[in-house]
């Protein structure tokens, strides 16, 4: 029996992995902020005879002082993890700021993902063959990083944003297999295809047509799953891999430059520890 953790786990993807996952006996945590969302897989769970086997952990990713206390709960109660899945987003048409001071999008779709896998490794490395899997678009132009303004505190735009942390994903993932370079752990980047989930955010009027566009336009969640369960059913053997889709993606090449990794990674140990939140 599998451990899995799947953050942004209430909805879409995350939802549709963790009903199978239980499925097929596994225990799985789900990390998401609606109660209500989480309420229908419960429910779902219990029809499956699987009550026992699956937790909802509310928390607002987006702070660190909630990953924090979701860290702790995880190595208390699950020792051993052997799936993290790291899905958690949210689009913010204008910017916003958490009360720790961090931009919101920055928070959620970078920070929570350093520090939820730096401060699983211990648990993940106790699984026989353990994974993460982080579902962004891997690849990309690091020229895109705004270095002197990661938290775009001028001249806000949200698919900018949003095409930063995804690359900012990328190179969490190389400083990460850098740092547990004797590790057993394997990490993938997977952007399955465009899919039909909830899309959550807060949306401008523009933004939104857009979104109804793309969900239209979508792939079925369960679709998107049965790509994704092919890498999880069949774990790479490095310690790091991308795939857009079906399509691998050249992790040695110049957008996975290790001196870059290293640099964010620094800047975030930096960053976290000037707010007063102790990094993991």
């Amino acid at each position: 029996m599998k451990t899995v953790v799947i953050t942004g786990g209430t909805d879409g993807i995350g939802r549709s992995l963790a009903l199978t996952y239980l499925e097929r006996g596994d225990k799985v945590v789900i990390i998401g902020r609606s109660t209500g969302k989480a309420r229908t897989i419960i429910d779902a769970a219990a029809r499956l005879g699987a009550a026992d086997r699956i937790e909802f952990l509310r928390a607002d990713l987006a702070s660190v002082s909630e990953n924090h206390r979701i860290l702790e709960r995880l190595r208390t109660a699950y020792p051993v993890i052997d799936i993290l899945v790291l899905g958690a987003r949210f689009y913010r048409s204008a910017r916003s700021v958490t009360p720790e001071g961090f931009e919101a999008s920055f928070a959620l779709f970078y920070l929570s993902r350093h520090l939820l896998t730096y401060g699983s490794a211990g648990s993940l490395e106790r699984a026989e063959t353990p994974v993460i899997l982080d579902l962004s678009g891997p690849g990309g132009d690091l020229s895109r990083i705004r270095w002197d303004d990661l938290q775009f505190a001028k001249a806000y735009d949200p698919d900018a944003v949003m095409h930063q942390c995804g690359k900012l994903s990328d190179l969490l993932a190389v400083a990460f297999t850098e740092d547990h370079s004797h590790s057993n752990i394997r990490y993938l980047l997977l952007h399955p295809g465009l899919t039909a989930t909830a899309f959550t955010g807060d949306y401008s009027a523009t933004d939104r047509a857009l979104v109804d566009d793309m969900r239209r336009r979508g792939q079925p969640a369960e679709a998107a799953v049965a790509r994704i369960m092919r890498h999880l059913d069949n774990p790479p053997e490095v310690p790091l891999s991308a795939y857009m889709q079906d399509n691998a993606v050249d992790t040695e090449g110049v957008a996975f430059d290790p001196e870059a990794a290293r640099r964010l990674r620094d800047h975030t140990r930096e960053l976290l520890a000037t707010a007063g939140q102790a990094n993991d």
